[in-house]
């Protein structure tokens, strides 16, 4: 079905940024995306739970799911909102905890490792932190950075529910001591959200013009561009980092990248796992990065694997 102008209400620069950008064909599977009811998704625990655990669970609920030949861990409900989810007991013990295919993706990408400093720039409310945790089973020593104060506490709840080790540092992340040096880093970094806009749940009065303006995407590239300086900085040499956000525009990922791959210091790790084609992956400028396109199943994702030199 043919999505026009008429019936995506998005702002007009932003559909002919998009345009502009990834052209006619390709953006009006973006603009499909937007309409797209998702399904809900989780990831189980496996701190608290086991797969099995859970499946069983599921079974015995009569509630249909989908696995994720990229992430093991991953489920996808066919028959099932999120509210249903939270009413499971599986829920509130922490056992497993909900989030977009998308967001998982960067920790994997990361590949944590146990033993290793471990860096999480942005990490309210807490999903990436505790997904590390999870896939270093506990034994990494992570660092997770959040400057709001309402935040922070939300993170420390979810750290707290999900049996996750990490430090909770309140401060502005572009403000780390340079003292401080980490083997890994994830910088999930806070963007303008193209990628992740949803037109169903929108109601009559709601206009999206009001609050997805240029000066929102001009000011996420500034706090991107100071935070990935930063985060390269931190890093030691030889090791990786990963950049994302939930942006699929250029001048909020390959535009900063470049400028930074510019000044010799770090170069591009190209991103290669088991599954990766399974995914709507939009183009890119920079060969090795990846780009998610909104459907029923993902938010628009752009992620990005960096070493040191």
């Amino acid at each position: 079905m043919s999505i026009n102008s008429t019936t995506v209400e998005i702002p007009k620069f932003l559909r002919e940024m998009i345009e502009g950008q990834y052209g006619k064909e390709i953006s009006e599977k973006i603009f499909q995306g937007y309409q797209a009811k998702r399904y809900t998704t989780f990831r189980v625990n496996t701190l608290k739970s086991e797969i099995t655990e859970v499946e069983n669970t599921l079974k015995g609920q009569k509630i249909e799911y989908q696995k994720v030949e990229w992430n093991n861990a991953a489920f996808i409900l066919k028959n099932a909102t999120e509210k249903e989810i939270r009413n499971l007991e599986i829920y509130p013990k922490g056992k497993i905890y909900l989030q977009s295919l998308s967001s998982m993706l960067p920790p994997i990408i990361l590949q944590p490792e146990e033993g290793a400093d471990i860096l999480d720039m942005a990490a309210a409310p807490g999903g990436k932190t505790t997904q590390i945790a999870s896939l270093t089973n506990n034994k990494a020593n992570i660092t997770a950075c959040e400057i709001n104060k309402i935040r922070a506490e939300r993170l420390k709840y979810n750290l707290e529910k999900q049996g996750a080790n990490a430090y909770v540092m309140m401060q502005d992340a572009r403000r780390i001591d340079d003292f401080f040096s980490f083997d890994q880093i994830l910088l999930d970094a806070p963007c303008s959200g193209s990628g992740t806009i949803y037109l169903q749940g929108n109601n009559q009065n709601y206009k999206l013009e009001e609050t997805f303006t240029n000066k929102l995407i001009e000011k996420s590239v500034q706090s991107q561009t100071a935070l990935l300086k930063k985060a390269i900085n931190l890093l030691k040499r030889g090791k990786e980092m990963v950049y994302s956000t939930c942006s699929i525009l250029a001048n909020e990922n390959e535009d900063i990248i470049q400028k930074i791959l510019k000044q010799g210091k770090v170069e591009i790790v190209p991103i290669e796992f088991k599954g990766i084609e399974q995914l709507p992956l939009l183009p890119t400028k920079i060969q090795g990065t990846l780009c998610v396109c909104p459907n029923q199943l993902y938010e628009g994702f752009f992620i990005a694997k960096i070493r040191k030199l």
